[in-house]
């Protein structure tokens, strides 16, 4: 048998092209490109602005069923996806987030795809990448020294302490840091009040630097970040804090999208990667924008499942960047809907069709949203596994043909562009397709109204409760001006319900609100659901036990 290879063994054998012939490739001049060594490179937004009249080209989102700890492979699918297009002829560019530190060291992994199907150089990405993580980090913690420091300083716009929403931030799972007290030490020591971290990717600067469409935008959107009230109960901004000028300025270079290549060197925008189970889960504006400029074909992936990453990149960022997406892949595998069906983990490689069949409503329900809901075609992608058996294979392809919907198998872990082909000719057709792209709420409503139409029409709840809490917050966004806004649902990634533990296609469930909090600078209202932590923990081994570097430098035990 055949040894096999890690992803990052895969990773460390390719032989990336020099990043200035991909953007060669692409027609990028070179005055636009800001090279971080030979494989990586920012393009300069400007180049933006003077390609406005090139057309765009078809936006292709990837998405996926509920996660479970079987794997679905949604980032392998996007990149072999892409890699089959190439294969087939297409001038396409792949588009999606950085990795956050946080999942690399913890239990999720990186976030390059996997196998045959990745995106180089994996352990630069992975890690620092081009800084741009560290920028959003400190550009929040400008912020919020900023803000302790004026309330220090006399406190001129009388900011309540008690009253503060504005968390410092860091990469990093550290459960340590969810709740702290800061300021001890003394009358010049700071004044003492409770604090807390949010981990780097939930901090509204990551959301922020994703929806900006340029550096003007991003310093007004900046500057409308509300930090907290007054003791009279007025919103205090950044911009109160004379602050947006200087954060901004921290994140000029970070707002320029980065250049990388897969495998077989099909280019690669990776730019910005807001969690979405607490955030809108998508790569930024600015990239995506780009890609649809300098490819005939972008494909996208939105975190999480459909129910989340899908819902925001539809409702939020396609509805503030004017985008209209051609066709969803909805990526789904056998072994995970056994799972979804009662099957433990430990017996998901041997044939169960009778599960199987009880998880499929899992993939169907998010399949239907997609049509039905959102108006765009779809594909479901299988992402092959070699325990997956004809017969089961053939089961999900029956059901989905009842609802309308092709099936492909793709086999791009294992065979790259070549295991993508199939799927790649289905997305094509589809594009071509008309469809009738449309959001699940319109903005006119009320902050309830657009919570209840996701709840029922996306999550299908038989119930919406805002808690006490949440309605007198509601009306309190309202009464500032902030009923217009989109909302960005806080909620587990692990069912269509805030119950992780309610797998499959739940009925009769109940979405509780506990708590709404403004990102006026992002544009949108957060609804927190169910146990949301904004501060991920380690797990019990956690994977930074395994990675490690030699005295050449080579690093090992990234996945």
């Amino acid at each position: 048998m055949a040894a096999y290879l890690t992803d990052i063994e895969i990773a460390q054998q390719n032989v990336p092209e020099k990043i200035t012939k991909i953007a060669e490739g692409l027609g990028i001049d070179e005055k636009y490109i800001e090279q971080y060594g030979q494989y990586k490179a920012k393009i300069d937004y400007n180049y933006l602005k003077e390609h406005q009249d090139r057309p765009d080209g078809k936006l292709i989102l990837v998405t996926a069923i509920t996660p479970t700890p079987a794997g679905e492979g949604k980032t392998t699918t996007s990149v072999g996806l892409a890699d089959g297009m190439r294969k087939i002829g297409k001038n396409v560019v792949v588009a999606l987030r950085e990795p956050s530190l946080g999942p690399v060291f913890g239990i999720k992994g990186g976030a390059a795809g996997g196998g045959y199907a990745q995106v180089v150089p994996m352990e630069d990405i992975n890690l620092h990448f081009t800084g741009d993580f560290h920028a959003i980090g400190a550009a929040n913690n400008l912020l919020a020294a900023m803000l302790d420091n004026h309330i220090q300083q006399g406190n001129a716009l009388g900011i309540d302490p008690k009253q503060i929403t504005w968390k410092r931030a860091v990469d990093m799972n550290d459960r340590q840091l969810r709740n702290i007290v800061d300021g001890l030490g003394g009358k010049m020591q700071g004044v003492p009040r409770e604090d807390g971290f949010d981990i780097t990717v939930a901090s509204e600067v990551m959301a922020v630097l994703c929806l900006a469409s340029d550096i003007v935008d991003l310093k007004a959107r900046l500057g409308r970040i509300v930090v907290g009230y007054t003791y009279g109960g007025s919103p205090v901004t950044a911009h109160d804090l004379k602050a947006e000028g200087a954060m901004a300025a921290l994140l000029k270079d970070a707002l320029k999208p980065n250049l990388v290549q897969t495998l077989e060197h099909t280019p690669a925008l990776v730019h910005g990667g807001p969690f979405a189970n607490i955030a809108h889960g998508c790569n930024s504006v600015t990239a995506t924008r780009m890609a649809l400029k300098l490819g005939d074909y972008v494909v996208t992936e939105a975190g999480f499942a459909a129910d989340l990453g899908a819902e925001k990149f539809l409702d939020i960022k396609c509805r503030m960047a004017n985008l209209h997406p051609s066709a969803v892949v909805m990526v789904a595998t056998v072994r995970a809907l056994k799972y979804h069906g009662g099957v433990a983990k430990a017996d998901l490689n041997s044939e169960n069709l009778e599960a199987l069949e009880k998880g499929l409503p899992n993939l169907l329900r998010h399949v239907s949203n997609i049509k039905d809901v959102f108006g765009l075609p779809c594909v479901v992608a299988i992402n092959a596994f070699p325990t997956d058996t004809k017969a089961e294979l053939d089961l999900v392809e029956e059901k989905c043909k009842e609802l309308g919907v092709n099936v492909a198998l793709s086999e791009v872990w294992a065979k790259g562009g070549e295991g993508g082909m199939a799927l790649a000719e289905e997305v094509v057709r589809l594009c071509e397709l008309p469809n009738e792209f449309r959001q699940s709420y319109e903005l006119e409503g009320s902050i309830e109204d657009k919570i209840r139409a996701i709840a029922h029409k996306v999550y299908h709840a038989k119930h919406l409760m805002l808690l006490p809490n949440a309605k007198k917050q509601a009306e309190q966004l309202e009464a500032m001006g902030f009923g217009n806004l989109p909302v960005c649902m806080a909620k587990t990634q692990y069912s269509f319900s805030d119950d992780p533990t309610l797998l499959g296609a739940p009925e009769g469930f109940t979405v509780t609100v506990r708590n709404l909090k403004v990102s006026a600078g992002a544009g949108f209202i957060v609804a927190l659901t169910g146990d949301i932590m904004t501060m991920p923990g380690l797990p019990k081994v956690p994977a930074a036990e395994k990675i490690d570097v030699d005295e050449n430098g080579k690093i090992s035990g990234l996945f």
